[in-house]
């Protein structure tokens, strides 16, 4: 599982998941993606348009920075996921807890237009 992040446009960061979100992935990324998630304020789209598995680990290392992010004022938009990685997100009930979108654009739209302006 690889990881990686760009600095968009309005302060967004793109956080790029490559691979397999089950047991060996989803635990190798988990920390890395905590750490680069969890710690600061922020609003992200995490592209998921190369993630080719979701299992529940990968599920769990997601909601638990989205509710980090929440309770710091930030936002994370899900986008891309592949057919059977949306479905396992829709299954989930993940879709009502971070929302999902079909690309990166329309979770970056959504992301700036919903985030105050202020400082930047």
């Amino acid at each position: 599982m690889d990881l990686r992040s760009e600095q968009l446009a309005e302060g967004v960061e793109k956080i790029s998941l490559v691979g397999r979100m089950d047991s060996l992935g989803g635990h190798d990324i988990d920390t890395r993606f905590s750490a680069l998630v969890a710690a600061r304020k922020l609003l992200a789209v995490v592209d998921l348009s190369e993630v080719s598995f979701l299992a529940s680990i990968g599920i769990r290392t997601l909601v638990i920075n989205a509710r980090a992010q929440l309770q710091r004022g930030g936002s994370i938009a899900l986008a891309s996921p592949q057919p059977h990685v949306a479905e396992v997100l829709k299954m989930a009930g993940i879709d009502t807890i971070i929302p999902v979108y079909p690309d990166v654009d329309s979770a970056f739209s959504a992301l700036t237009a919903s985030s105050p302006h202020e400082g930047r």
